[in-house]
């Protein structure tokens, strides 16, 4: 038995039992049933049923959004813009899931050959909590048009979102089968794996995760996904529009208290510009209003569990110890990470070289682009890089030496339905979303005429 526990009340808010390795065998068998008949289904049959799923996200934001709040603690609005774009790739998804799965034509010396687009069967997916409804459904709306079904073991502190995405599935008319919540451990998550009826995954969340599932899935011959968080690089330089890159980079670090594996960690600033910049943080910084997150006014909200914010804390004192300055914040108040921004920071240290997963600034001075180029790949991971300048011909030039998934210039890093979304090095592989997400769990056949 476990419980989730409200990360700003310490309130206790549900208890929940693992299911028995009979009672997932009998999900995991009822998925694979649904499957046989979910892949025959159209892409008309398919597309409304996602539509609806959209409506019903739409309509229900608030207490979705709510539960959210309750369980991981992000505020309110943050959770209710999270709502809205889950809606948004399931209405992608539907408008175009029928374009990208149509067969593309080679030219060859048959008659006709081409590459025919077929689903896998059942998809587990291993998701996290800081985004327990996007996460999902930017890996569920593409899996499901492509007709795959979906098995969500989500993290146990966010276990009543899980379930209440499958109820969304039930509600929306899917049929029996086609999204299943289970709630499981570890040991039960490697016999899943194991299961023949799995014919692949998907695991967003940390390195050592990652590393374990992969062990699994490659003694088991199952494709896998990996998304593992990153420690990316935001680069500014002294002909950077310094007000704007500073409101993006204090937005990037602090949403969802800083708790995104996409958000700006490493921040190289030319060494002209370099304390102005700091300054500038640190006064955006003072702006910013934590409080309850269920509160409208609330920015901020509080770390999502206690070994979390424990292990943040630690994270930053070894730093300090290491040579970096403190300039502001570095503490624990109540269940929140007060506002930290440490400068002096050099590679080697644990602030450069692992990824902090709250509102911590660790900053670092380059003189050129060569330098800042060295610093943004001197790192093990590769998720997305943010460069800031005016010079465009510079922009592009670093963007083609930086080591990661995507590269933003002049922009917040985002994930966008429209756009594939994945890292390099130890940031994972494969990608999720767009047309190249949505063939990942796919048979891309060859269909030969001679």
């Amino acid at each position: 038995m476990f419980q989730t526990i409200n990360p700003y009340t310490n309130e206790v808010l549900e208890s929940f039992e693992f299911y028995t390795d009979t009672e997932i065998q009998n999900l995991i068998t009822k998925a694979e049933k649904g499957y046989q008949t979910w892949r025959k289904t159209t892409f008309e049959q398919r597309t409304n049923l996602l539509n609806r799923l959209a409506q019903l996200l739409r309509g229900n934001t608030q207490r979705l959004a709510m539960l959210i709040t309750k369980e991981m603690g992000k505020p309110i609005k943050e959770a209710r813009a999270e709502i809205a774009k889950c809606a948004w790739v399931c209405e992608y998804y539907a408008m175009n899931g029928a374009k990208f799965l149509a067969n593309e034509n080679i030219a060859s010396d048959a008659t006709k050959s081409y590459i025919s687009f077929e689903s896998l069967g059942c998809i587990l997916a291993i998701m996290p909590w800081n985004f327990p409804f996007w996460q999902v459904f930017r890996f569920a709306a593409p899996a499901i048009m492509a007709g795959n079904v979906a098995l969500l073991k989500h993290a146990p502190n966010t276990t009543r979102c899980g379930l209440e995405i499958m109820d969304l599935f039930k509600i929306a008319g899917f049929p029996t089968g086609i999204f299943t919540t289970i709630i499981a451990d570890n040991e039960q998550v490697t016999t899943i794996i194991a299961n023949p009826m799995i014919k692949a995954l998907t695991l967003t969340g940390s390195e050592k995760a990652g590393s374990s599932v992969a062990m699994t899935a490659g003694k088991n011959l199952k494709k896998i996904v990996l998304e593992l968080g990153g420690n990316d690089a935001f680069i500014v330089f002294d002909d950077a529009d310094l007000e704007q890159a500073v409101e993006i980079a204090v937005q990037s670090r602090m949403l969802n208290s800083g708790q995104s594996c996409i958000a700006a960690k490493r921040f190289m600033v030319e060494n002209s510009i370099h304390d102005i910049f700091v300054e500038k943080i640190r006064l955006r910084m003072m702006q910013l209003k934590f409080g309850n997150p269920l509160l409208e006014e609330t920015e901020v909200g509080v770390i999502a569990r206690k070994d979390l914010l424990e292990k943040l804390h630690n994270q930053v004192t070894t730093s300090i110890e290491n040579g970096a300055k403190l300039i502001t914040g570095g503490y624990i108040h109540q269940n929140f990470y007060a506002p930290t921004i440490l400068t002096q920071v050099k590679t080697g240290m644990v602030a450069f070289d692992e990824e902090l997963f709250g509102g911590v600034f660790a900053i670092t001075s380059f003189e050129t682009v060569t330098e800042a180029i060295d610093l943004a790949n001197h790192s093990k991971y590769g998720l997305a890089t943010t460069i800031w300048t005016k010079d465009a011909a510079k922009a592009l030039f670093i963007a083609q030496n930086i080591e990661s998934g995507a590269v933003f210039i002049n922009s917040l890093a985002h994930s966008d339905p429209r756009l594939p979304f994945g890292g390099i090095k130890n940031s994972g592989f494969g990608r999720e979303l767009s047309q190249v997400g949505m063939k990942e769990f796919l048979n891309l056949k060859t269909v030969f005429i001679a």
